[in-house]
């Protein structure tokens, strides 16, 4: 057994996470060339590695000729003579198998087949982090700070460094060498440099997965995230569901005390979150997004994908939000264009009867349009399920 080479393969293997075929395959391709290096060609070379023991041996084959006036090419040809030291039985015309000692390899054989040794272990270890981060491509990796790159920083993730470039970066975020970070993987390339990993701070998904390791109903599946809007470093708003009646999606998103929504809030190093309720119900959903303004009602067309929203007077300037953030992520996050007015503006418009009062006739009963939703200040919903799915995300700003 040859015991130094089957442990340095063991020890590659475990601490680069290359696969002993392959270690044992660059091998044998490096004997092959130091034998052509050696004798200036390897067509009548054979190269055997036995797997488990690690032994090898390297043999030629050549034609038994009848003496040295014979022998045209040395490395092909060997004489009676020599040929029954191995085989006593051997006659001009054979083919035998001879041994060939590898130590007596020149220095520059030697060479070549360490350096195709050395390549090939360089070349296994970029494939065998690219196959590992190929596979977690919109996962959740930790990395530590390593250094700052121009303005990319550079996050050593253990085996390898992934690069979190200018326009991933949360602009209110600035990291120090050494600081422990989260990221979220966008993309992974292969190249002759190595496997070339992207990525992001900025990302919604980011914040998603950061729920998924703090929230285990959402890790099952008990709670799913129907749709995240995010401005990154200001604010997120994430709409809630949960498969289980008995389930609160938005008390287990938020944790006692706030526990849970905390962790991520302070992973995310002070980036506010709002968790809403989701609700096949349009109307019902954009009063949710809204929030924490308190709305009067609201007026939804799915078919135009457009909502009226009437909010107390008091409530305006919270419903829209700072530089209009709050409509603005209630409108990405429901896919729906939203129009907000005070009570005073809607009921100097008219929208106020069209959209509160004219939602009932005159014995008192719930009145509806076709093709459109509503949903009231008493938290009732007005609407029957319209089947719209609005999972989806929409980038149209909100109207004020």
């Amino acid at each position: 057994m040859n015991t130094e080479l089957k442990e340095a393969i063991e020890l590659l293997e475990k601490e680069k996470g290359i696969s002993k075929a392959s270690l044992l395959d660059s091998i044998e391709q490096s004997l092959m060339t130091a034998c052509k290096s050696h004798f200036g060609k390897n067509d009548n070379i054979n190269v055997r590695i036995d797997p488990e023991t690690c032994d090898f041996s390297v043999t030629a084959e050549k034609e038994v000729v009848e003496d040295q006036d014979h022998i045209v090419d040395p490395t092909l040809q060997v004489t009676v003579e020599e040929a029954r030291k191995n085989n006593p039985h051997a006659v001009a015309g054979d083919i035998i198998t001879v041994d060939i000692n590898s130590k007596s390899f020149g220095r520059i054989a030697t060479m070549n087949a360490k350096n195709i040794i050395l390549q090939r272990i360089r070349e296994e270890e970029r494939n065998a982090v690219y196959n590992q981060y190929s596979g977690r491509i919109h996962e959740l990796v930790t990395g530590t700070v390593q250094r700052l790159q121009g303005r990319t920083y550079v996050i050593n993730l253990g085996k390898t460094d992934a690069l979190l470039n200018e326009n991933e970066q949360v602009k209110t975020e600035h990291f120090n060498i050494g600081d422990r970070v989260k990221v979220y993987v966008v993309d992974v390339k292969n190249s002759t440099r190595g496997a070339k990993i992207l990525v992001s701070r900025t990302h919604p998904d980011l914040v998603r997965r950061l729920f998924e390791e703090e929230v285990s109903e959402v890790r099952d599946g008990t709670v799913e995230i129907k749709g995240i809007s995010r401005e990154p470093g200001s604010r997120t708003k994430m709409a809630v569901w949960s498969n289980d009646p008995d389930v609160d999606p938005v008390g287990a998103c938020v944790g006692m005390n706030g526990s849970r929504v905390g962790a991520v809030v302070d992973e995310l190093r002070g980036e506010k979150i709002d968790i809403i309720a989701w609700d096949e119900n349009p109307a019902v959903l954009i009063e949710n997004a809204l929030s924490p303004a308190k709305v009067i009602t609201v007026g939804a067309d799915p078919d135009e994908r457009a909502a009226k929203v009437i909010v107390p007077d008091y409530q305006l300037s919270l419903a829209i939000g700072k530089e209009g953030q709050n409509a603005r992520l209630a409108a990405r996050l429901t896919g729906y264009k939203i129009d907000i007015k005070s009570e005073t503006q809607a009921r100097e418009s008219g929208d106020f009867d069209d959209l509160y009062i004219d939602d009932f006739d005159e014995n008192g009963e719930y009145y509806e349009d076709e093709g459109a939703s509503y949903a009231d200040e008493s938290g009732i919903d007005t609407e029957e399920d319209t089947g719209e799915d609005l999972s989806g995300l929409s980038d149209g700003p909100a109207e004020e």
